[in-house]
């Protein structure tokens, strides 16, 4: 029996949205960590923080200031829904958190001259302090091509709050089509948080390609 075709068209449709939608190019991760990450045990809390990864914020002003809270607010629930993933757990109002987690954004779009225009920053700067970057955004090739692309970039360090030493950071890269689905803040978000956190903690020093 053939399908009226009132309805097969939407569904059709749906699906080919959905493609759009989870068709988003290969992540490159790199990944620094300490031997303490492994004694991490279920249940573990960590607070996110809120301040600059480089420092305080520019004159005084409050780091979410100079941020769009809706995309902030995108790559910080990917994160956490990553960390439960890995059995970390949110500390509560007023509860002492051993760990710390910093997250920095970036999006920047590819301009003609080859430039990188700056469209939104998170909070953060733009590399942590125990790889010190080394490593980090070798072998991709951000940007390029006929099409406007956007390079997208999360970073994630968290640090032990007692000390202020990082124990564990990472970074993920990737390029989409500007005006493609996954350049949206929340599917980006997740696509790259997703991709950071695949087999945690990962293998440290080693840059890989997430699809």
């Amino acid at each position: 029996m053939t399908r009226p075709l009132s309805v097969a068209l939407p569904v059709a449709a749906a699906f080919a949205m959905a493609g759009c939608a989870t068709a988003v190019p290969p992540v490159e991760v790199t990944r620094f960590h300490t031997n303490a990450v492994a004694g991490w045990a279920p249940g573990t809390r960590y607070a996110i923080a809120t301040a600059p990864l480089d420092g305080p914020a520019a004159d005084g002003a409050a780091p979410s200031a100079a941020m769009p809270s809706l995309e902030w607010n995108s790559y910080r629930t990917a994160v956490e829904q990553q960390l439960g993933r890995q059995g970390l757990v949110a500390a509560g109002a007023g509860e002492r958190a051993p760990l710390l987690v910093r997250i920095s954004f970036d999006r920047a779009e590819q301009l003609p001259e080859g430039r990188r225009s700056p469209v939104s920053v998170g909070v953060g700067g733009s590399t942590g302090s125990y790889g010190s970057g080394v490593g980090l955004g070798i072998g991709i090739n951000l940007g390029g091509g006929p099409k406007r692309m956007a390079d997208l970039q999360l970073f994630v360090r968290i640090d032990d709050a007692a000390s202020g030493k990082a124990l564990w950071e990472g970074r993920a890269l990737t390029a989409v089509p500007v005006k493609a689905p996954a350049n949206q803040p929340s599917l980006a978000a997740a696509k790259l948080a997703e991709a950071l956190f695949k087999d945690f903690p990962g293998e440290s020093g080693r840059t890989i390609s997430v699809k």
